[in-house]
This record gives C-alpha cells, sequence and structure tokens, in this order.
C-alpha cells in the first residue's frame, strides 16, 4: 500500500513552491513578452488557418520557458537527466522562436525537434524498462528504447503543436495533463517529475490567464513545441519507467486529445494527399467552430473531454481493483464507469462534430467552403 498522495505532497512542498512560482512567472512576464514581440513585428495576423479576428503577438513561450526553467533551476534535483531535460527544452524553444520570427519549412523545424529530442535520451532519460500488462516488466535494449523514446518525444511536440490553433486550447490540456502527471508521479514516489509536471500545471496556468478567450497573447511555436516537449520527457521519466502494471495507459489517457486530433488530421491529408505538415482548418477545435460552438464554449468542452480521460487515468491508478492479483467487484465497476464516461464522452464527440455534420445542411456547406479554401 503506497503512502497518500496528500501525505507524499505534504513531504514534498517543492511541488507546491514550484507549480506556484511558475505560475507567478508567466503571469507576471507574459505581458512584456506579448509587448516585445508587438515591437518585433512577430504577430499573428488575421487570415489563413488561423481563426482569430485581429493580429495577436506571438512568442508566448519565452514567458513559458522562463516559467520552467527557473523553478527547475530551484526545484529539481541537478542530475544528470534534469540537465538534458532542461538543455533539450532550450532547444525545443529555440526551434519554436526561430519558426515564430521567420519560419522554418517543415523539414528544418522536425529536424530540430529530432536535436531537442535526442538531447534527454542521450542524458538517461529513456524508456529502458517497460511493464507489459499480463506479461510483466522487461527490459528494453538501449537499440530499442532510445530510438523509440526520441519518436515518441518528437510526436508529442507535434501533437501540442497542431493542437494550438484556438484560444487557450493547448495551455488548458497542458494544465490538465501537468496536474495528471503530478499526482500519479507522486503515487509513484518520482520526486522529480512530479516537481516539474507541477510547474508545467503551473505555467500552462499561468498564460492561460493572458491566452484564454479573447487571448492578448499566442504562445507560438516556441510555447507549443516546449510544452510538448516536457510533458513528454516527464511522462517517460516518471511514468513509463516504472514497474506500474498499467503505466502504458496513464500518458495515453491523458494525453488522448492531442493523439486523436492528430491521428485524424494526418489520416484525412493522407487520404486527400495533402502535405502532412500544411497547416489547415480540419482540426476538431475548427470543426467545433464549424458547428456553431463559440471558441469559449470549444474550449471548455474539450477541456471538459480531457479532464474525463484524466479521471479515468487516475481511477486506474488509484482504485484497487485488482489488488494483490484478484479483482475486487466494487472498485472494478467504480473504474468501469469512470471509463465509460470517457468514452461516451469521446463518442459524444465523433457524434457531435461527424454525425451531425451529415444531417445538417448548413455545416456540409461550412465543410465545403473549407476545403475550398485549403486547396485556394
Amino acid at each position: 500500500m503506497h503512502q497518500g498522495v496528500l501525505d507524499t505532497l505534504g513531504d514534498n512542498l517543492s511541488v507546491v513552491w514550484g507549480g506556484a512560482i511558475a505560475l507567478a512567472i508567466v503571469v507576471l512576464l507574459t505581458p512584456a513578452v506579448g509587448g516585445m514581440a508587438r515591437l518585433l513585428g512577430v504577430v499573428d495576423a488575421v487570415g489563413g488557418r488561423r481563426i482569430n479576428r485581429r493580429a495577436v503577438p506571438r512568442l508566448g513561450g519565452v514567458a513559458l520557458f522562463l516559467g520552467i526553467f527557473v523553478p527547475a533551476l530551484a526545484f529539481l534535483h541537478q542530475g544528470r537527466e534534469t540537465r538534458g531535460l532542461l538543455l533539450g527544452s532550450a532547444v525545443a524553444v529555440t526551434v519554436g522562436a526561430v519558426d515564430d520570427f521567420r519560419g522554418l519549412a517543415w523539414w528544418e523545424k522536425l529536424a530540430g525537434q529530432f536535436v531537442a529530442a535526442v538531447i534527454p535520451v542521450g542524458f538517461g532519460v529513456w524508456v529502458d524498462r517497460f511493464t507489459f500488462p499480463f506479461l510483466g516488466v522487461h527490459t528494453l535494449p538501449a537499440w530499442v528504447g532510445m530510438p523509440l523514446t526520441v519518436i515518441w518525444i518528437v510526436a508529442i511536440m507535434n501533437m501540442v503543436n497542431f493542437l494550438d490553433g484556438m484560444d487557450g486550447l493547448a495551455a488548458g490540456v497542458a494544465a490538465i495533463a501537468g496536474f495528471t502527471f503530478c499526482v500519479i508521479a507522486l503515487s509513484l514516489g518520482k520526486t522529480d517529475p512530479a516537481i516539474l509536471s507541477a510547474i508545467v500545471f503551473g505555467a500552462a496556468l499561468g498564460f492561460l490567464r493572458h491566452n484564454f478567450y479573447p487571448a492578448r497573447i499566442f504562445m507560438g511555436d516556441s510555447g507549443a513545441l516546449l510544452l510538448g516537449f516536457v510533458l513528454a520527457t516527464v511522462s517517460v521519466q516518471g511514468l513509463l519507467k516504472t514497474a506500474a502494471t498499467v503505466a502504458l495507459f496513464f500518458p495515453l489517457l491523458v494525453l488522448a486529445v492531442p493523439i486523436i486530433d492528430t491521428s485524424f488530421v494526418v489520416a484525412r491529408r493522407l487520404k486527400h494527399r495533402e502535405k502532412v505538415f500544411a497547416g489547415d482548418q480540419a482540426h476538431l477545435h475548427h470543426r467545433f467552430l464549424r458547428r456553431g460552438f463559440s471558441q469559449r464554449t470549444a474550449a471548455l468542452y474539450m477541456y471538459a473531454w480531457c479532464l474525463s480521460l484524466a479521471a479515468a487515468a487516475l481511477a486506474t491508478r488509484f482504485i484497487p481493483f485488482r489488488a494483490h492479483g484478484v479483482w475486487h467487484v466494487w472498485p472494478t465497476l467504480a473504474v468501469a464507469a469512470i471509463g465509460l464516461v470517457a468514452l461516451g464522452m469521446s463518442f459524444y464527440t465523433v457524434y457531435l462534430l461527424e454525425i451531425v455534420k451529415l444531417a445538417s445542411p448548413l455545416a456540409r456547406r461550412r465543410d465545403a467552403d473549407a476545403r475550398e479554401r485549403r486547396t485556394a
């Protein structure tokens, strides 16, 4: 029986302080970064795949980076893995900032993402053992674990970047993921990953203060790549490298919304033989807007969806439905009920965005207009 999360939190107040300081730094610095971005001309104009109706400065990733970097230096154990993680995050935000300033070709940005991902792996942040359900713990050789970890980090960086197309969406999803990872890491006795997850939660929440609709600043690629990098890396460090039987499902559930969004968009682009890395308005949040949702309502709905999936991950971790190899009826029913809520939210989203679309002439016309804009 592991120590309660609240007791563990009381013994590790650095988790609270790290999140609080990250929040304060981002809240205070973001307006200054927005002013600097305006002076430098780093703004998102109206039009294209963007849905903003006025010019909005981007480059918010600079504030997010400082909000993560400073408390990480203060509260994390400055070992080899931490150094690799911080160095990799600096590369990630730099690649994104360069893209925000002058734009990068897709292959240049992807190459930069791989460089960022390789750094923490080279410093020891990779999955060297893995627990397969019903099969037990297995050791992964370096030639398998290291490339898989690099691919995972790059994939999550792009998924968060794809999700950053509507006010407050990426920041809100990152905040939910950071909080959930923090609670799970604490329960697993992974103090440093718990602190870093709390820092991500605080930084994303602080940025949301300026980024929720109507946004006064965008995080840009600098922020999206940074948040994706840190969430992917901390999920490896604190969740996947553990003997917990259901460890694989924690990050997959918590990050399910960006994973589903990216999978859907990439599949659609491949089907229509479009460029995979070209921006468009085919993401889930764009579809919400075409169904008549406001930006605020669409973001809140997607937050609720993420929260239901996070609740399923937490239930899987904390409700002892299969203690000591024995299935227990009531805990199993409780976990199943929470899982069904999350599954129901997912199916309802498909119904809302796909089936309702088929029954609505206005929605079909909006989708046709969107396709015309993409091909124009």
